[in-house]
């Protein structure tokens, strides 16, 4: 099994058992916060079982249907996951007001206290491993699934901290006030999970930093007198590279093929995480002006 199933199968593991202890101490002690963080979990499962699948399906091979693969399949998981994320801040924000205003008290402090800090050092622990599966094989789901739970870490954090003021002051307000805070800044981090995910949808360029190296690569190479339609974008852990290198015209074909696959072995040595999949076409002459006349 992939080291990204593998996470996300434990993501979904740790939902669940967070699920169990929040909700139970959640309902008891008519903490919102507690509540609200356990309704959380919920979607932080239905999302892992997703991402799971999601990445089950980006395995297999492009086909006739799919030419290109299935990598898109992970911005989508990121839309859908940032979508969710923003329900359940929405969700937050209204069980948050709907406490301000009818003023319902916080009960079994010290259970949901050691409650908060249990699901604080789990949720700390998964978001370390995340963030390390995420960087080892740049995983867009993964990386999605390491933001939310972040946001969770953020926001167990937060509830831990009213909990405990509640309990030494009784001031019952700071419950409702740190959940509408909580559910702000969850619906500002699914923002950025969405538009994310969406920006690779619409094949965006890769980033600034990739495409200088490429250029690099491309400009040192003496055999190349310049070059145009540089097009670049990605798709999962493919990385789809297009060119048109010119070359002088007396070079041959065979010469031309040498120089475009030295190029092509050293772009893929910017990220090996990347699958890449490179188009070099070589021109005997710049004809970039009738590409642009042709458009």
């Amino acid at each position: 099994m992939r080291l990204e199933k593998k996470a996300s199968v434990i993501a979904s593991l740790t939902a669940t058992l967070l699920i169990s202890i929040k909700l139970f101490i959640g309902i008891v002690s008519g903490s919102v916060a507690v509540l609200a963080s356990a309704i959380d979990s919920v979607l932080d499962l239905a999302v892992s079982v997703f991402n799971y699948f999601a990445l089950h399906n980006t395995e297999k091979e492009p086909d006739e249907t799919f030419n290109y693969g299935r990598g898109k399949i992970e911005a989508l998981a990121a839309v859908l996951e940032g979508i969710v994320i923003t329900i359940s801040g929405i969700y937050i924000f209204y069980s948050a007001i709907e406490k301000l205003l009818h003023e319902h008290p916080t009960v079994y402090l010290k259970e949901s206290i050691l409650v908060m800090l249990i699901s604080l050092i789990i949720t700390a622990a998964l978001v370390i491993f995340l963030n390390y599966v995420a960087k080892k094989t740049s995983s867009m789901v993964i990386r999605s699934d390491a933001l939310h739970y972040k946001t969770d870490l953020y926001s167990n954090g937060a509830i831990l901290l009213a909990l405990v003021i509640i309990h030494f002051t009784n001031f019952q307000m700071i419950d409702s006030v740190l959940g509408i805070a909580i559910a702000a800044y969850i619906i500002y981090s699914a923002y950025g999970l969405i538009k994310e995910g969406i920006l690779v949808l619409m094949d965006v360029a890769m980033p600034k930093e990739t495409v200088d190296q490429i250029k690099t690569i491309i400009e040192e190479n003496p055999n190349i007198t310049s070059y145009h339609q540089l097009l670049t974008r990605c798709s999962g852990k493919d990385a789809f590279v297009s060119a048109h290198l010119v070359f002088n015209i007396s070079t041959s074909l065979f010469e031309a093929h040498r120089v475009c696959d030295t190029i092509e072995d050293k772009i893929k040595q910017i990220d090996d995480g990347f699958t890449w999949n490179l188009v070099l076409h070589p021109d005997p002459y710049d004809d970039s002006a009738m590409h642009i006349t042709e458009e």
